[in-house]
């Protein structure tokens, strides 16, 4: 049973758990679970997908429950009226530890160059006794906010891998020798990216909504084992 954040007539918010698919895709083609689905099986109600999730993060993930809504909530999207922030873990420490990334990304799809600028903060950071990669007799982490002034595809995972601050266990635009030692020493399966905030005004009542979705086990698993606190 999915977890749901905020509920009301017009919309829902829910956790989404990372490897979860948002709704169907020809990349998976013949898979049948996804949140779409799991959601309206358990509300017993129509609901469609406002905004996209990768497969691989997990978090909060905002529904339309009618189809008056659903355009409004499309437009603010689009608009950048809707406030997303997400907590990751990367390889190495910023230097400014405050900034945007403003680096256009070619998309998936089109293969046109597009806009897109993410904001990053640095929350915490540690330099650990183990060597990651057999370079350094040490190595460093950081536990970064951001937030997405644009929605392109593996927007953050392209944009810190452009800055190469690699999230872990991202498999596609990640660093492997990376992703192998925390397989193999702290036991990670999953992409250490997480839509934690969602902030926006109500499209009817305009009422402020916000919604804050706690990292998942896996997530917190190695923010202690590097020494944070969450809380």
């Amino acid at each position: 049973m999915l977890d749901i954040l905020f509920e009301d007539e017009h919309l829902v918010v829910i956790d989404k758990p990372a490897g979860l698919l948002v709704h169907r895709t020809r990349q998976a083609f013949g898979e049948n679970e996804n949140a779409l689905i799991q959601l309206r099986n358990q509300l017993d109600h129509w609901v469609a997908p406002v905004h996209r999730l990768d497969r691989a993060t997990s978090g909060c993930l905002l529904f339309a429950k009618n189809e008056e809504v659903l355009p409004k909530l499309q437009g603010m999207f689009m608009e950048r009226k809707i406030q997303k922030t997400y907590c990751c873990i990367v390889r190495g420490i910023p230097m400014e530890k405050e900034g945007l990334i403003d680096h256009p990304l070619t998309s998936e799809r089109s293969g046109k160059l597009q806009e897109a600028q993410s904001k990053y903060k640095v929350l915490a950071e540690t330099e650990q006794p183990f060597n990651s990669t057999g370079r350094y007799p040490t190595s460093r982490y950081s536990l970064l906010e951001i937030e997405l002034l644009t929605g392109r595809t593996h927007q953050i995972r392209r944009h810190l891998a452009h800055i190469r601050h690699y999230i872990l266990g991202d498999r596609k635009h990640g660093d492997n020798k990376q992703n192998h030692y925390f397989e193999t020493h702290f036991g990670l399966e999953h992409l250490l990216l997480h839509a934690w905030q969602l902030r926006f005004a109500h499209p009817t009542s305009g009422n402020i909504i916000s919604i804050y979705c706690t990292p998942p086990p896996h997530f917190q698993h190695i923010v202690e084992k590097l020494g944070w606190n969450l809380a």
